[in-house]
């Protein structure tokens, strides 16, 4: 079974170790995070197989690459670990949609203000669709109203992102969060 695992752009398994590296020279980080300076690769590993841990290089784009003697299992452990904590700490902002037709009826359309706030509150975008079908394709313009009172009832909490906009058979609206 293989794993693979993130970091900076680059997954771990990525990451070169001790004989993988065949650079002349590597900046040298030892195992307390000190700096230990610039010398050749076979020293570095040296330095490390004699502390009994590996050789990591963990900046392979800086001049001189940049090299880490640590234990290579511990290292892939903490970068799993603080890629997990940093997916845990992000919020994934989601877009909800609500479909509502030119004829809406007030209470209808309350009910639909009520579900575009809660979802508002929860830090979604909300994008509202006003779909036209038959005859109705020939009244869009006396529609915009029903987007327009949409947004005022909800500029206590929010603000439009995108004023309304028709696109084919539909005019839509979206609606963030007041920050």
């Amino acid at each position: 079974m293989l794993f693979t695992f993130f970091m900076e752009g680059k997954t771990i398994s990525d990451l070169m170790i001790n004989e993988q590296i065949r650079d002349k020279e590597v900046r040298v980080i030892g195992e307390e995070g000190q700096q230990l300076g610039i010398m050749s690769a076979k020293e570095a590993l040296a330095l490390a197989e004699e502390a009994g841990v590996d050789l990591v290089k963990i900046a392979p784009t800086a001049v001189p690459p940049v090299c880490r003697i640590v234990d290579y299992g511990k290292f892939k452990y903490e970068q799993l670990r603080k890629e997990k904590e940093a997916k845990k700490k992000q919020h994934v902002i989601e877009v909800k949609e609500i479909r509502i037709t030119p004829n809406i009826d007030t209470n209808d359309l309350n009910t639909k203000m009520n579900a575009a706030r809660k979802f508002l509150t929860k830090g979604d975008k909300v994008k509202i669709t006003m779909r036209f079908r038959g005859r109705e394709m020939a009244h869009m313009n006396n529609s915009k109203h029903i987007l327009d009172e949409f947004a005022t009832a909800l500029a206590d909490i929010s603000v439009v992102e995108k004023a309304p906009k028709v696109e084919g058979r539909s005019m839509t609206m979206f609606l963030t969060e007041k920050r």
